[in-house]
């Protein structure tokens, strides 16, 4: 699956924003993305896992790998950009 697919799948991202504070259980990190579905969930996650953007640790729970993370410092200037927005829509 090309990235730009997996990136424009529903929740993908949303989760990948999710665990960039740190390793998530499952269930937690199903309530942090406003309790979807266990089994888009789930399958985001694999979906995640095959292009190791996504590992588990030894407990088990979801974390970002160093790849992940590159990927999630992108995140930061759109951040940025969605806070301007958004203060814009109230002026």
């Amino acid at each position: 699956m090309a990235a730009l697919d997996l990136f424009g799948r529903r929740w993908t991202l949303r989760v990948l924003w999710e665990l960039r504070d740190g390793p998530q259980g499952f269930r937690p990190l199903q309530r942090r993305c406003d309790g979807m579905s266990s089994s888009v969930l789930g399958e985001r996650l694999v979906e995640l896992e095959q292009v190791r953007l996504v590992g588990r640790t030894g407990d088990g729970r979801y974390e970002l790998t160093p790849l992940g993370r590159e990927l999630g410092e992108a995140f930061g200037p759109l951040e940025s950009w969605a806070q301007r927005w958004a203060a814009s829509l109230r002026e």
